[in-house]
């Protein structure tokens, strides 16, 4: 996951470098009064989000493969404490009075 999301930043300052000079250049307008900054980083993340989408398609895969083996282990890890928890109030019995 911590590959994909610099993978995603790299591509994203790639953009931004990328529109910065296209902006500088006049091949792209610049924003009005004092948003010229903000204009350059919000043009970057819309062209850096497709791009994303298609190139880091596998990166991405993988990340969500190992997150939602991470969930399953939580998951289980739960549940066998939930049945260690069921079994310890069985064996006291009644009114947790022990057998």
């Amino acid at each position: 996951m911590f590959r994909y999301t610099l993978m995603r930043l790299g591509v994203f300052a790639g953009c931004l470098g990328v529109v910065w000079g296209l902006v500088y250049l006049g091949v792209f307008p610049r924003g009005f009064g004092e948003s010229n900054g903000m204009w350059i980083v919000l043009l970057a993340l819309v062209i850096s989000a497709p791009i994303s989408f298609v190139v880091l398609r596998g990166v991405r895969d993988r990340a969500s493969v190992q997150i939602v083996e991470r969930v399953d282990r939580m998951k289980a890890n739960l549940d066998a404490n939930r049945n260690q928890e069921d079994e310890a109030v069985d064996a006291t019995g009644p009114q947790g009075q022990t057998s």
